[in-house]
């Protein structure tokens, strides 16, 4: 091939005189342009057809010299190749060109210096045939465009001066456009970012469907408040605030499969820090954990022995007890209490939290009085009988004061009317007592001649205030006293019962016998 190893000079081989020098080109033999091994006169034809033809020497006449060309190659895609018209017919012009069989212009732009409209675009409408130039055009698909606004076609002179002979003068048909940096560079930023999101959203999901939790029971102590109306995912938010538990999901699937989980009481509770959510419902739910003291207040005590015991069930000191009792505004009482705190702080159980202050413990017992009352419906009811709410609590705290039985206390409440009704003094000893200070049982006979407001032996009406804490039944029985002319009731026997009666002769008898029976009956 034209520049190939058959190009190469060769020395004579005669005595080394130099007589004949063909060093230089070789002339082309007669069949290099036949264009086709398939021409009778071909080598290849001929080389074909004489297979026993006897070698001849490359130094005899007709033999063939180590430089001359090389044999024709095999029948194959080169075949195809046309040869080359017009232009110049030196050998080192040889390139490949893309076959066209209805136009010779790429043949024809191989030699064109000119601008880019020398190449033809098959965008133009020529139909593309079928690619007979084999692999270089596969070749020149490779090679770099330039930029559209300052690309130019290889010339003859370019690259080293080998002129369209060389490799790069080979250009595809269709040229692609070479990306920007910038661009490229975007599309990089645009796809890590896609990347990023969604790592981030897969770990997000892994977050909820395996939520981070911690293991074993914990250590030290951790307070915490469960408030009125919490659900489960408000507590375990707590938790998790507080570092008892690692998130909030493992607690509220522990506590799914617990139905007494949606029966947690308010209150502080004593928790450990970085338990497992199951540990830290299994705290909640036993027994100890709740950090309060519980106080049961019964009926009939005073507001003087409230505060007494409450200090003593929860360590409170009594003084501060004493001076949220002095603040009663404090404390919510209704308006016709007339800012007086006997009798309103109704008596139940409680349940008393660390961080409670007093005036939060009596404020949580006056609230319970609105609520019993209110279910009572006190004031419509206090109206219809003529009275003031106050003057019924006041009778309901004598009633409980004066008996221990429910089903008396209608008939005690018919009595206390009775004797309102008529003017007569009540001649209830449990006024007085409260307004001394003493118990009942400790009153003097001097004591029954006290001059006090609260001596219904020698005053009509009632006290100013009520003088214990009544109950819900006691209210209920000054809300409905049973009708009668009962006037005197006295102790029958020491389980508590009464004998009730409208004759005072009847009465002084039973009071007899109380005295005998050593049931504390007093003159």
């Amino acid at each position: 091939m034209p520049g190939g190893p058959g190009r190469r000079g060769r020395h004579s081989a005669g005595d080394g005189t130099g007589g004949d020098d063909r060093t230089g080109p070789l002339p082309e033999p007669e069949w290099w342009s036949y264009g086709s091994t398939d021409h009778p006169d071909h080598p290849r034809a001929r080389h074909a057809s004489s297979d026993d033809e006897p070698d001849v020497p490359a130094d005899e006449p007709g033999g063939r010299h180590p430089s001359a060309p090389l044999p024709p190659r095999p029948t194959g895609v080169w075949d195809r190749l046309q040869p080359r018209t017009g232009g110049p017919a030196d050998d080192d012009a040889t390139v490949a060109h893309r076959f066209d069989p209805t136009t010779e212009r790429y043949a024809e732009a191989a030699h064109h210096d000119g601008p880019d409209d020398a190449h033809p675009d098959p965008a133009d409408g020529e139909t593309d045939s079928w690619d007979r130039t084999g692999g270089l055009e596969v070749i020149g698909t490779h090679v770099d465009d330039h930029d559209d606004a300052h690309h130019h076609e290889p010339d003859a002179h370019d690259h080293d001066g080998r002129g369209l002979g060389g490799a790069t003068a080979v250009a595809p048909p269709e040229r692609r456009r070479r990306r920007r940096p910038v661009a490229v560079l975007l599309s990089l930023l645009v796809l890590g970012g896609l990347v990023v999101g969604i790592v981030l959203g897969v770990q997000a999901l892994l977050g909820l469907a395996e939520a981070e939790d911690y293991t074993g029971e914990g250590t030290g102590t951790v307070e915490i408040r469960v408030a009125q109306g919490d659900t489960l995912s408000d507590i375990a938010r707590t938790l998790a605030e507080a570092d008892v538990i690692a998130s909030t999901r493992p607690f509220v699937n522990a506590a799914e499969g617990r139905p007494e989980a949606t029966g947690i009481q308010p209150g502080v509770y004593g928790l450990r820090s970085q338990m497992s959510g199951q540990a830290a419902l299994d705290l909640l739910l036993g027994e100890g954990s709740r950090l309060m003291t519980r106080v049961t207040i019964p009926e009939g005590l005073t507001v003087a022995r409230v505060l007494e015991r409450i200090a003593t069930e929860t360590g409170r000191p009594i003084e501060e007890l004493q001076a949220a009792a002095a603040d009663v505004a404090a404390l919510g009482l209704p308006a016709y209490a007339n800012g007086q705190l006997e009798g309103y702080l109704f008596p139940a159980t409680y349940d008393v939290d660390p961080d409670q202050t007093p005036a939060d413990v009596l404020r949580a017992m006056v609230e319970q009085y609105m609520v019993v009352t209110g279910g009572l419906q006190l004031e419509a009811r206090a109206a219809a009988l003529g009275r003031s709410p106050a003057e019924v609590v006041t009778v309901a705290s004598m009633i409980q004061s004066e008996t221990r039985l429910d089903e008396e206390r209608p008939d005690v409440a018919q009595v206390i009317y009775n004797r309102l009704g008529q003017g007569i003094p009540l001649g209830i000893d449990a006024t007085l007592a409260f307004g001394l200070g003493k118990s009942g049982n400790d009153l003097t006979v001097t004591d029954l001649r006290t001059d006090s407001p609260y001596n219904t032996r020698t005053r009509v009406g009632l006290p100013p205030t009520a003088i214990s804490s009544p109950g819900e039944a006691s209210l209920e029985a000054a809300l409905t006293p049973t009708t009668g002319d009962l006037l005197y009731y006295v102790l029958e026997n020491d389980e508590g019962a009464h004998f009730f009666t409208a004759d005072y002769a009847e009465f002084q008898a039973a009071r007899q016998r109380c005295a005998e029976a050593g049931l504390g009956c007093g003159g």
